[in-house]
């Protein structure tokens, strides 16, 4: 079994429960989506430029790391055909497995052997919101996480209806984050003082405040 690989790092992660922890990523290409803020577009091809390895391969090269944070992130990583073999292995290898997942992909075949999940919902400024399928929502569990990537008053407020129709807060974890350069985040958290958001938490992408916002593999 084999899967593309385009990105494989060592950094901390820059958002999600571990922010700030060690983490090994591994990126892979292809998305079903095409988000007006997207900040990884040369890897949503499912040709860009990538590497061929066996799922075996990848988890021994990744158990050489001796990281215990493992990312798979993309493009959209759970379009990759022999996806559930490499979280099997990995979670067999004892390691914490976090999938980020853009919320346009149903979980329910991912859930008999499952990672974390921290599954974007797409607010309107993504262009994408229309793909959702919210029945993902009933799958999620405490340990799991759901992001808003808000660019606007608009998506504050759409974010605001999600998170109370499904009851997110008593269900997983929630944050919400603000398009790099679209949105500061202090109106982010001048919005949630004034809703009272109990249990949501205003999340920055770490890495790009550390490093430069358009650099890879950090």
């Amino acid at each position: 079994m084999k899967v593309k690989l385009v990105e494989k790092f060592v950094s901390i992660n820059g958002e999600g429960q571990r922010a700030g922890e060690p983490a090994l990523f591994l990126r892979f290409p292809g998305c079903n989506l095409n988000c007006s803020y997207c900040d990884t577009r040369w890897a949503n091809d499912v040709n860009a430029k990538a590497a061929k390895m066996s799922v075996s391969d990848i988890v021994k090269a990744v158990e050489d790391v001796k990281i215990d944070n493992v990312t798979l992130t993309g493009g959209e990583p759970l379009l990759q055909k022999d996806i559930r073999e490499l979280i099997h292995l990995l979670l067999q290898a004892g390691l914490q497995v976090e999938t980020e997942t853009n919320g346009a992909v149903d979980l329910s075949a991912f859930c008999e052997e499952r990672p974390v999940f921290t599954m974007d919902y797409k607010l309107p400024s993504s262009g994408c919101e229309e793909y959702m399928i919210t029945e993902n929502m009933e799958l999620l569990g405490k340990d799991d996480t759901v992001k808003f990537v808000c660019g606007s008053q608009k998506d504050l407020l759409k974010a605001l209806d999600v998170i109370q129709t499904y009851n997110l807060t008593n269900r997983c974890h929630v944050y919400l984050s603000p398009v790099f350069g679209s949105i500061e985040p202090v109106q982010i958290v001048e919005f949630m003082l004034k809703h009272r958001l109990n249990g949501v938490r205003l999340q920055i992408q770490m890495h790009k405040v550390i490093w430069d916002p358009n650099e890879r593999g950090v």
